[in-house]
């Protein structure tokens, strides 16, 4: 016999996120599933509201923080999803990809890993030779700090060193890698792994890296185009729906090995194969709650994973490890070396 009880899943999220997550089409399938997605009045303490089953959360600053955690020890039974300091590791993008590094994965047919990169904290820094100059060019210029903020979301392919004196650290510089124009962009939802494939920034040619141009700047690597084609020029030409999908199982490994290790439920990851190798990947960025909307079918998906996680609480509570039955898998990554690059 069904469980005629109710679950409400509190959720904080920032104004667009809202707009974009909680969909008439999310609440209306949790609701049929005996799920009551609850939103959480930031202007209200959190510990006032409620009772929930679960706190579904992405917001930043530290007035958050502190009613999260000051909730989290009056309700202990209640899981958080996720937990703030798991999260925080990916606000740095140094420390996001060297999660990579620590996967224990068969790297058989398939390789996969990270782009070389540097990170700089000093503008002195950025024309220090024995550093920058061990990048081949162009490179990608993303701001170290990765919170979510419009500034965080800047950034730059350089085609010539000179033009790095223009950028304002601290920052990271990867190397940009040849990848056919397709970025491939995998889901993770507790146990269930989705890849789709997305355009990305073209290949650069070396009459490019001759050209006068120096540097163009970006705020998505995914559906970007290069300023000088139109949209559909840019379509054509990337072929997107030729792309080949990386193996299943090879991607299936490296989503659960960074789920384990990094202890989120919600998270996804950015995947580029090596033109000039064919079988090697790079991870480029791992974010936390992305855009879920985006992902085919995510109502299904986040609705199992609620009814999946509230229904599998442990005893004493504490957050629990989601196994949904409806898990299904499609999507995948080679370690380079980060090197900190500091004004001596």
């Amino acid at each position: 016999m069904a469980d005629a009880r109710r679950f409400s899943v509190g959720y904080a999220l920032a104004a667009k996120k809202k707009r974009s997550f909680i969909q008439p089409s999310l609440v209306n399938l949790a609701r049929e599933r005996g799920i009551d997605l609850v939103h959480i009045d930031t202007g209200r303490p959190l510990s006032s509201q409620g009772p929930f089953d679960c706190v579904l959360h992405k917001l930043y600053g530290d007035d958050w923080k502190a009613q999260l955690k000051d909730y989290a020890a009056k309700n202990p039974s209640v899981p958080i999803i996720d937990q703030l300091d798991a999260i925080e590791r990916l606000h740095n993008r140094i420390s996001m990809l060297q999660v990579v590094s620590e996967l224990e994965i068969s790297q058989d047919k398939e390789t996969f890993g990270i782009p070389s990169q540097v990170v700089v904290y000093d503008s002195k820094a950025l024309s220090d030779s024995r550093g920058v100059g061990a990048l081949r060019f162009p490179v990608i210029a993303k701001p170290l700090v990765a919170d979510g903020s419009a500034k965080s979301h800047k950034m730059s392919l350089v085609y010539h060193c000179g033009e790095l004196l223009k950028l304002k650290p601290p920052l990271v510089l990867q190397e940009f890698v040849n990848h056919g124009g397709v970025i491939f962009k995998v889901y993770v939802v507790g146990d269930y792994v989705k890849c789709v494939k997305r355009r990305s920034l073209p290949d650069v040619s070396p009459e490019t890296l001759d050209s006068p141009k120096r540097s163009f700047s970006f705020s998505q690597v995914s559906n970007m185009t290069m300023q000088d084609k139109s949209q559909e020029q840019y379509d054509l030409s990337m072929h997107l729906e030729d792309a080949e999908m990386p193996p299943l199982s090879f991607v299936t490994d490296i989503a659960r090995g960074l789920r384990r290790l990094m202890k989120l439920h919600l998270f996804n990851f950015d995947v580029i194969r090596d033109t000039n190798v064919g079988n090697h990947y790079l991870v480029i960025d791992i974010n936390y709650f992305p855009g879920y909307a985006k992902m085919p079918s995510y109502e299904t998906v986040l609705t199992a994973f609620f009814w999946e996680f509230v229904h599998k609480k442990k005893e004493d509570g504490s957050a629990i490890e989601c196994e949904s039955k409806e898990t299904k898998i499609l999507s995948n990554d080679h370690f380079g070396n980060t090197e900190e690059l500091k004004n001596k």
